[in-house]
C-alpha cells in the first residue's frame, strides 16, 4: 500500500511526523507532497529536519495569495503529482487551503481520501478554516476524528459510517518532543533574561486578528500592558501587517522573536506562565503541557480545554489581561486528546480499508 500525505502549513508538518514514523515502522510506503503554503524556512523546512521527516517527493511552491488563487494553484499543480504517484490513499490534514485543494484534486481523480483531524467545528462560517474542514469531511472516504466531540459533529452531519475516533496525532508527537526537551532550558530564556514561570508566550496570526487594524492594535496593546515579558514569535503575516499600519511589536512587555522550531516552541511553552494565542493547535498544546491558555477568539474547536478550565475565550482589552493573569487552573487527569497512539490507529485503518 502507498499513502501520499499532502501538507503545506506548520501544524500539518507536526501532524505528519508520527504518521511518517509509524508508516516506516510498519513497512508501509509513504510519500509527502508539500504545497508551499508556508514557504518561510522557519515555518516549513525546519520542521522536516527537527521532526525527522523525509524530504517531500514534490514541492509545489504555491506561496501566498488570496484564498481563491492559492487554492486554485494547488488544485492545478496536484493533478500531475497524483497521476505520477498513483497512491492507494491520499491523506489530508486539518483545515487549510492545502487540505481542501488536495481533497478535491484527489476525488476528481477517483483516489480514496482520508481526512486526519476530521469533525472539528468552530461554527463560525466567517472562518476560511471552517469551510475547508466541513467540505473536506463531506468528500473524504475515511474520517479520522481526534475527540468524542468531533465524532458527535460527524454523526450529526450523516457521516458516522465513515468516521473513526483515533485520538489526536499532535498528542503523539508532543509527548515525544516533550520527553526530549524536558530537561532543556531554552536558549531564548537566557537571551531575553527571563526565568521559568515569569513570562508569557503569545502567537497572533489569523486573518481575523491581523486584517482588522483596530482589532490588531487592541490585541498588541493588551499584550504590551501585561506585567511579565511576553515572548512573541511572530508569523510573517503579523510582521508585515504591523509594519504596514505602524504597530510596534516590541512595545512594552513584548519581546519580538522570529518563529521558533517545534522543539523550541514546546520547551518555551512548558516553562511559561501562560499562553496567549489565536491559534487552534497551540490551545491544545498548552493544555497537554500543563500551561494555562488565553485564546483571543470568540470560539474554539478544542472545547475540552475550556470545559476543563485550562483555556478561556476573550476579546482584546481588559478581558485579555484578566484572563492571562488569572490563578492557575485545577489539575486534571482527563485525557481528551488520546494516549499518544493515534498514528498507529490511522495506519491500521488505512491498511484495513485498502480495498476501497
Amino acid at each position: 500500500m502507498k499513502i501520499l500525505s499532502v501538507v503545506g502549513a506548520r501544524p500539518q508538518f507536526v501532524k505528519l511526523a508520527p504518521i511518517v514514523h509509524e508508516a516506516i515502522r510498519r513497512g508501509v510506503e509513504h510519500v509527502t507532497v508539500h504545497t508551499g503554503q508556508h514557504y518561510d524556512p522557519m515555518l516549513s523546512d525546519v520542521f522536516f529536519r527537527d521532526l525527522e521527516i523525509p524530504a517531500p517527493v514534490a514541492h509545489l511552491g504555491v506561496g501566498s495569495g488570496s484564498h481563491g488563487r492559492q487554492t486554485g494553484a494547488m488544485l492545478s499543480a496536484m493533478d500531475g503529482v497524483f497521476e505520477r504517484e498513483r497512491p492507494d490513499w491520499v491523506l489530508v490534514y486539518g483545515d487549510t487551503n492545502s487540505t481542501i485543494a488536495a481533497a478535491l484534486a484527489a476525488v476528481k481523480l477517483h483516489l480514496p481520501v482520508a481526512h486526519l483531524e476530521a469533525g472539528l467545528r468552530s461554527f463560525n462560517r466567517r472562518m476560511p478554516e471552517e469551510h475547508n474542514r466541513v467540505l473536506t469531511d463531506h468528500v473524504a472516504d475515511l474520517l479520522f476524528a481526534p475527540t468524542r466531540v468531533a465524532m458527535t459533529h460527524l454523526a450529526r452531519e450523516g457521516l458516522a459510517s465513515r468516521s473513526l475516533m483515533v485520538g489526536d496525532v499532535m498528542t503523539d508527537v508532543l509527548y515525544r518532543v516533550r520527553e526530549r526537551v524536558a530537561s532543556v532550558i531554552p536558549s531564548m530564556m537566557d537571551e531575553e533574561q527571563i526565568r521559568p514561570g515569569e513570562y508569557f508566550v503569545a502567537t497572533i496570526h489569523r486573518a481575523e486578528s491581523t486584517d482588522d487594524q483596530d482589532r490588531l492594535r487592541s490585541i498588541v496593546a493588551s499584550l504590551a500592558s501585561l506585567d511579565l515579558p511576553v515572548v512573541l514569535p511572530a508569523h510573517p503575516r503579523l510582521v508585515a501587517r504591523a509594519a504596514e499600519v505602524g504597530i510596534n511589536l516590541s512595545d512594552g512587555a513584548l519581546r519580538l522573536r522570529p518563529p521558533l522550531s517545534y522543539p523550541e516552541l514546546v520547551a518555551v511553552v512548558m516553562h511559561a506562565r501562560g499562553v496567549i494565542t489565536d491559534s487552534g493547535g497551540l490551545q491544545k498544546e498548552a493544555f497537554l503541557l500543563g500551561t494555562p491558555c488565553t485564546t483571543v477568539r470568540t470560539e474554539t474547536e478544542w472545547v475540552e480545554t475550556i470545559e476543563l478550565g485550562w483555556n478561556e475565550l476573550v476579546e482584546p482589552g481588559a478581558d485579555l489581561v484578566r484572563s492571562a493573569t488569572r490563578a492557575r487552573p485545577a489539575p486534571t487527569d482527563e485525557a481528551p486528546y488520546g494516549d499518544g497512539r493515534a498514528a498507529f490507529r490511522v495506519i491500521d485503518s488505512l491498511l484495513n480499508h485498502s480495498s476501497l
